[in-house]
């Protein structure tokens, strides 16, 4: 009998985390149309722009004095001594191996770089980044919590302004930005994404986009408003991006806990089923043992 008071409390346990992880999918589900779509949006705008500092680069001379500061932005020459990479992570966990993922790819690039003898300074976005890293007792530079759940515009420009200000100064020679992407509802992309300097397209066209024909009075003032954009909106859509794929993660994840907790309790209840047929034999036996005992 109690064996079956146990098998019993074990399958209630296990309905209760069924309910909660059916809810949490939800949840994420509804969350996750809202992301989805503002990714999708925020991905044309991404593509353009960079479209446009790419094609930039490689008319160089029409933009930028010889000497102009601003040609640090594409200087890809220089051989980096310092490099800033900023990651996203989630704020929350049960979301599968979203997170581990990102973490991966940093301390491979953490590896890759220290073996060239390459310093390297982490901004962490995401409080799952920063409490394994600050465990695994790696310096972290700046920390960003509460900005992953709630990505916001003056958000993003606050963490990426930080770092190009460093980059300018010289005290950087180039920015990594590496985060999880959505990629469909069921899949992540992770994205390790060079944004300084800007890197050329690797085969050069002799078309011009329109944007390039005009004449500014101001050529590196120009570029200048065109290099604010292209930086803000792509740290934007970083924290745009992760956050869908955080969703669709946690949604696939939280799905699989439900079918696991569904088949978890079908197994409970065969052996339920199965201790009480020989618990209710066993005391059959015990009756008819009794009665023809009194025979």
């Amino acid at each position: 009998m109690s064996n079956l008071k146990e098998i019993k409390r074990k399958i209630k346990s296990v309905k209760n985390t069924q309910k909660t992880t059916r809810a949490m999918k939800l949840v994420s589900s509804s969350k996750l149309r809202k992301a989805e779509k503002a990714a999708k949006q925020s991905r044309i705008y991404a593509d353009k722009i960079n479209e446009l500092l790419s094609e930039i680069s490689l008319r160089l001379p029409q933009f930028l004095a010889s000497d102009g500061a601003e040609s640090r932005f594409i200087n890809t020459k220089i051989e980096p001594k310092v490099v800033d990479i900023i990651f996203v992570t989630a704020d929350k966990g049960l979301c599968g191996g979203f997170n581990i993922q990102t973490i991966k790819m940093v301390k491979n690039l953490l590896e890759e770089y220290k073996s060239k003898k390459i310093k390297v300074r982490l901004r962490a976005v995401g409080r799952k980044g920063v409490d394994y890293f600050s465990f695994q007792g790696v310096d972290i530079l700046k920390k960003y919590v509460g900005v992953s759940s709630a990505p916001t515009y003056s958000k993003a420009k606050d963490i990426i302004d930080d770092s190009v200000s460093d980059f300018m100064g010289n005290l950087t020679d180039k920015i990594v930005l590496v985060h999880n992407g959505y990629l469909n509802m069921i899949s992540q992309e992770l994205k390790v994404v060079d944004v300084l300097p800007v890197e050329p397209p690797i085969k050069e066209s002799t078309e011009v986009l329109s944007l390039l024909e005009t004449e500014p009075e101001d050529n590196n003032k120009i570029l200048e408003e065109l290099m604010k954009k292209y930086l803000e909106y792509n740290m934007y859509y970083a924290l745009i991006d992760s956050l869908a794929a955080e969703h669709s993660a946690r949604m696939q994840a939280m799905d699989n806990a439900t079918n696991n907790a569904k088949e978890r309790v079908s197994k409970l209840t065969i052996s339920y089923n199965k201790a009480r047929q020989e618990s209710i034999t066993t005391e059959l036996i015990e009756i008819i043992s009794g009665m023809e005992s009194m025979k």
